[in-house]
């Protein structure tokens, strides 16, 4: 089981260091390597030690939580080669803690429609109970959204645990769905008729270039 690991550890790591930089989720190759290196090293280590708790024995009671955190860290470990592999030019991924790849902030810089020239930043929490749960997600940068308020919540079909449609979040979806919908919040997932923040919604309906207008103020305001 561990040397399994092991191997999914090496092929995850030469996916990283063979996909080009142009959409990198870190900048520089030199820093890219340091990152994905300290940060895959940290959780296969984690991961080894962990087997050999459970072929060893472990605690009545402990077993559930460490179970749990081993897949989220497992996901993880193929997730960001899949997402490094898949990143929209429009988004970097930063992680401030190259020990942590449950923790990192999403930069988007969309290149058309109204949010066009402004940087709006995420944080994204991976809970220790994904991928039965999705990731929680803010927005840090204050914006006129009609999906985001502008104290940071945001209205994202994907990210709801519990959802009748169908469209809620599903143990199948990946970070990856998660940066790509995020993103498409800027343009093809741009929803006037089931708004979060229905003042946005009720003034782009009553007047689409002041509301224009009102989305430049915040950019030149916050999303510099």
């Amino acid at each position: 089981m561990v040397l399994s690991w092991w191997m999914l550890f090496t092929k995850t790591m030469l996916v990283l260091l063979l996909t080009p930089s142009s959409n990198s989720l870190w900048t520089g190759g030199c820093e890219r390597t340091h990152v994905c290196w300290s940060a895959m090293l940290t959780l296969a280590s984690k991961l080894k030690r962990e087997e050999g708790v459970r072929a060893g024995g472990s605690p009545a009671g402990s077993h559930d939580a460490s179970h749990r955190v081993s897949v989220r860290d497992r996901l993880l470990i193929k997730e960001v080669a899949e997402l490094e592999a898949n990143l929209p030019n429009t988004c970097k991924v930063t992680f401030l803690d190259v020990n942590k790849l449950h923790h990192f902030q999403l930069a988007i810089t969309p290149d058309e429609g109204y949010y066009q020239s402004g940087k709006f930043q995420f944080e994204i929490e991976v809970p220790e109970a994904y991928n039965m749960v999705p990731p929680k997600v803010k927005c840090l940068t204050r914006i006129w959204h009609p999906n985001i308020a502008e104290t940071g919540e945001i209205c994202l079909s994907l990210l709801r645990e519990h959802s009748i449609d169908g469209t809620g979040w599903a143990p199948t979806r990946t970070l990856k769905d998660v940066v790509w919908g995020l993103n498409s919040l800027f343009t093809d997932l741009l929803n006037f008729d089931d708004p979060l923040n229905i003042d946005a919604a009720e003034h782009h309906l009553r007047d689409k270039d002041d509301f224009r207008s009102k989305v430049q103020d915040f950019i030149k305001n916050y999303a510099r």
